[in-house]
């Protein structure tokens, strides 16, 4: 880590002086050719001590540089106008600047605001307050976070990037929240605890204490950017891994956030966040997972009954009609596949290690049963070659529910032709964690670990070996890694509470992850 927070770093340097020289060529040029005479008539005073030259924003000859505003004055001008800052001048800030003063002023705390709000065009200007230390002087917490790498291969930028990214996402936002700055302010520090050790939710928590109350902001203000950084990952956890149709889900998330305010400003960070990390890390299904979430629990939080916005969704009227039926039915349309056979402990495992044979993604799956039938609905992510073959799935589904397909065979022989490429040098270690609070009906068991052919197949056998009815089960692939979380039930319809219980369920999944066929 060491090692590649020192490349980030150089390669920052190198970028950052790059692009100071292309600045002065340009400027250079153009004053040289004939329009250099109109460029000269351009430059204008744009604030006390501040002229924009070409595009460049540069202090004057008697700029009061003992004014403690004249570094977030500069900033917020520049990103304003899409400018540039002067090198000199920054070397000059840099040299004279004073400190702000403990908590700032208003107008300090709205200057940064400021700044944050012009979106993209205020990241260049935090790299170029970064560079010189003045970035730093502001927000001392910073530091550790600058050109620190994130071992994830979701995320494509450094930490320190990965923020500025953020709130500048975030200012695309703002008309959703009735407090545009605690979300661009949010934005910018919700993972402000990375550059730390341990947790780095709890550590932020505290960092974010400090940070915002140095700021200026008052108490309830406070306790609401404390709350976003605690909670950043609550609505896409929960909308991913949870089953929005339980009560329980939606009553808790309202429990952990307590207030619209709170919900709507968490839900466009949720965005935010996601569209920085990086493309995989948000899509029109996540985010309509969320956008759902919080519209549920809005409803809830506005004083409404759960059993309002939850449960008739699944199974729906016509998957009814196809249990009543009491045919077998195997049936792929687009992203979707639907089965319909008899409740058989192991069927939903068989269907799972059919698809991943025919490599296709299972990204979040629901079951259903009821007077001996059972139904399972798939989806599936989309594949560069078009969608699947569901001809040929249908056909393998069929056999090997018949017991006629060596389905633990052939998935081992895909798994040695087409070994995963780790995006990730760090794995997720395998581990099973238990949730019986959420789900009044179900135990929710969340599995996380490194992503291979076969992975559901193998998590749902171990399932089907203790005879547990999965009623649902929500997929996701992180990288090289998948964290699967399965709504389960035992013999009898119930919850699982008992330890012995649990702790054979978790060494057979364990075992079955750790299975190479």
């Amino acid at each position: 880590d060491v090692l590649m927070a020192e490349v980030a770093a150089a390669a920052r340097t190198i970028s950052w002086t790059g692009e100071g020289a292309a600045h002065r060529t340009r400027r250079a040029s153009r004053r040289r050719g004939p329009l250099g005479a109109i460029v000269n008539l351009r430059r204008r005073e744009v604030a006390p001590g501040l002229v924009l030259d070409d595009g460049r924003l540069a202090l004057t000859a008697n700029a009061d540089l003992a004014d403690p505003l004249l570094t977030l004055r500069c900033a917020r001008v520049a990103a304003e106008h899409g400018a540039y800052l002067q090198r000199g001048s920054l070397e000059r800030l840099a040299d004279n600047a004073p400190g702000l003063e403990v908590p700032w002023s208003d107008e300090a705390r709205e200057m940064f605001v400021a700044l944050l709000a012009t979106g993209p065009s205020a990241i260049p200007i935090i790299e170029d307050l970064d560079h010189v230390g003045l970035f730093v002087q502001l927000v001392p917490e910073w530091e550790p976070c600058r050109s620190r790498p994130q071992r994830n291969a979701y995320h494509r930028f450094t930490v320190d990037r990965h923020l500025m990214e953020a709130a500048a996402e975030a200012s695309r936002l703002v008309d959703r929240v009735d407090r545009p700055d605690l979300l661009l302010v949010g934005a910018l520090f919700h993972d402000i605890g990375k550059g730390y050790p341990g947790d780095h939710t709890e550590v932020g928590v505290d960092l974010l204490q400090t940070i915002a109350t140095r700021m200026g902001f008052d108490a309830d203000d406070v306790e609401t950017l404390v709350a976003m950084v605690q909670h950043h990952l609550l609505l896409p956890d929960v909308a991913t891994r949870r089953d929005l149709d339980d009560d329980g889900t939606i009553a808790s998330v309202a429990d952990a956030v307590g207030s619209s305010r709170l919900l709507h400003l968490l839900g466009a960070l949720t965005e935010a966040d996601s569209i920085a990390t990086g493309p995989s890390a948000w899509s029109s299904w996540k985010g309509g997972l969320v956008n759902e979430l919080v519209s549920r629990v809005s409803h809830v939080l506005a004083g409404g009954d759960v059993g309002e916005v939850v449960g008739g969704s699944f199974p729906d009227a016509e998957q009814r009609l196809l249990l009543e039926d009491g045919s077998f039915l195997v049936r792929g349309e687009g992203r979707t596949l639907t089965v319909v056979a008899a409740d058989r402990t192991g069927t939903f495992s068989k269907v799972a290690g059919v698809l991943s044979l025919n490599g296709a993604d299972v990204l979040g799956a629901s079951a259903h049963s009821e007077n001996g039938r059972a139904l399972s609905v798939f989806r599936v992510g989309s594949a560069p070659d078009g969608d699947p073959d569901w001809t040929r799935i249908a056909d393998q589904i069929r056999l090997a529910l018949a017991g006629r397909l060596a389905l633990s065979a052939r998935l081992g022989d895909r798994s040695r032709t087409y070994r995963p490429v780790r995006l990730s040098a760090r794995p997720a270690r395998p581990r099973m964690t238990v949730d019986n609070l959420t789900s009044a009906t179900a135990t929710v068991i969340e599995v996380t670990c490194p992503d291979g052919v076969g992975v559901l197949y193998r998590i749902t056998r171990a399932f089907a070996e203790l005879d547990l009815d999965i009623v649902r089960a929500h997929v996701q692939t992180l990288g090289s890694d998948v964290v699967d979380a399965f709504y389960i039930r035992d013999a009898s319809g119930g919850k699982i509470t008992d330890e012995d219980h649990l702790a054979e369920i978790e060494l057979s999944i364990l075992r079955w992850v750790a299975v190479d066929f």
